[in-house]
C-alpha cells in the first residue's frame, strides 16, 4: 500500500477533553496538533496515523485501514502507545514532557506540552540564508548539545533510544534550551517484528546499523545521531548517508573543510560519532560529553624576550636553509 496524504482531524474539535487548534506538522507515522486543553492551556497531540498503512479521508475522523493491514497497523498502535506510557514517566527539561495519551477514533493520542520556540533545522536554516559564518558558533554547539545529551542520559537511563535524533527533532525554547521531540523507537520496532514497513529516516542523521535487519542497536547509534547532527550545525546540511558511505566514504573531505572555523577537537568528536562501525564510536553519551568538554588550551602569550629570541632563530635558520638545496623550500616557507 504506498504512502497517501491523511486528512487531519478538523480544527475545533473536541477529542478527549481536548480542543484541536490546527496542524503544526506530519509525516509519514504521525500528525501532531496544536491544541488546548479544559483550562484553556496550549499542548501538543501526537496522534498516530502511518500513512502507509491507513487513509483518512476529509470529514472523517476514523482511518480506513484493509484487513491485509490491520494486523501491523495494531503492532504500531501498541508500539505507540508504550512508548506514550514510557515517555510519561520521564520528567526532564531536556525531554519531551508527555502528560497524558489516549485512545480515540481506533488510534492513540499522545499529549505533551507545548513550548514556544523553533527547532535546531530551523535556527540552522536561517543563519544559513542570512550567510552567517559560522553558521552556528562552537561555543552554541558546545552549550546546546550538552544540553541535549543530558536529556538523551535520561531516556537511555530508561532502557530507551530515541532512533531519530535530527535537527527537526531538537526543539529550542526562547530562552535557547533544547528540548528531545519525536522519538522513533515505535517505528524501529515495527521494522524489526515486520518487515512490510520500514520507518522513514532523514537520510545522513542514521547509523548504518538502522539499516539493517536485526541490526546491533544501543547508545552508540543515538550517539552517530547526535555527530550527525552537530555536522549539521557547521555545515548546513546533514553528513552524506552512512549507507552510501560503507560503499564510497567522502567525509574526510568535508572535515578538512571545517578546519579552521571550528576547533580540531570538536571536528574530532564528529569524527568519533560518525564512525561506521558502532564499537568504534563513543559506548556511552556520558562519554561524549566528556569529550566535548574538552576544548582547546589557548596557547600562552609570548613574552617579549621569547619573540626576539624565535625572530633571531628564524633568521639564522633562514640563512642556513637558503645555503642549501631546494629541497628546503617547504620547509623554510613553513618557518615564516
Amino acid at each position: 500500500m504506498a504512502a497517501q496524504n491523511n486528512a487531519p482531524l478538523p480544527d475545533g474539535l473536541e477529542i478527549a477533553g481536548y480542543r484541536i487548534v490546527k496542524k503544526i506538522a506530519s509525516g509519514g507515522f504521525s500528525i501532531v496538533y496544536l491544541a488546548s486543553d479544559e483550562d484553556g492551556n496550549a499542548v501538543a497531540i501526537k496522534e498516530y496515523l502511518p500513512s502507509s498503512l491507513a487513509l483518512r479521508q476529509q470529514g472523517e475522523l476514523v482511518p480506513a485501514i484493509s484487513n491485509e493491514n490491520l494486523p501491523i497497523y495494531r503492532i504500531g498502535l501498541k508500539c505507540f502507545f508504550e512508548e506514550g506510557r514510557a515517555l510519561a514517566r520521564i520528567s526532564h527539561p531536556n525531554v519531551v514532557s508527555v502528560v497524558n495519551f489516549f485512545r480515540a477514533n481506533e488510534t492513540v493520542y499522545m499529549v505533551m506540552a507545548y513550548e514556544s520556540g523553533r527547532s535546531l533545522q530551523e535556527h540552522i536554516l536561517r543563519r544559513r540564508d542570512k550567510g552567517e559564518k559560522p553558521l552556528v558558533s562552537e561555543r552554541f554547539i558546545r552549550r546546546m548539545f550538552n544540553q541535549v545529551m543530558n536529556g538523551l542520559r535520561e531516556v537511555h537511563t530508561n532502557k530507551l533510544l530515541h532512533l531519530d535524533l535530527k535537527p527537526a527533532n531538537i526543539y529550542l525554547r526562547l530562552d535557547g534550551t533544547p528540548i528531545l521531540l519525536d522519538f522513533g523507537a515505535a517505528r524501529q520496532t515495527l521494522k524489526t517484528d515486520i518487515p512490510k514497513l520500514y520507518p522513514m529516516y532523514t537520510p545522513g542523521f542514521a547509523a548504518p546499523e538502522l539499516y539493517q535487519k536485526n541490526g546491533n542497536l544501543g547508545p552508540w547509534t543515538d550517539i552517530y545521531s547526535i555527530g550527525a547532527s552537530i555536522f549539521a550545525c557547521m555545515i548546513g546540511a546533514p553528513p552524506q548517508p552512512s549507507d552510501q558511505r560503507s560503499i564510497n566514504d567522502k567525509m574526510e573531505s568535508h572535515y578538512r573543510k571545517l578546519e579552521g572555523t571550528y576547533s580540531a577537537e570538536l571536528i574530532e568528536v564528529v569524527r568519533w560519532c560518525l564512525k561506521l562501525d558502532p564499537l568504534e564510536r563513543p559506548q556511552s553519551v556520558f562519554a561524549l560529553q566528556k569529550a566535548l568538554a574538552t576544548k582547546a588550551q589557548p596557547q600562552p602569550e609570548l613574552t617579549m624576550f621569547e619573540k626576539a629570541r624565535i625572530k633571531i632563530s628564524n633568521l639564522f635558520s633562514r640563512k642556513d636553509n637558503l645555503a642549501v638545496s631546494d629541497h628546503t623550500t617547504i620547509q623554510e616557507n613553513t618557518q615564516n
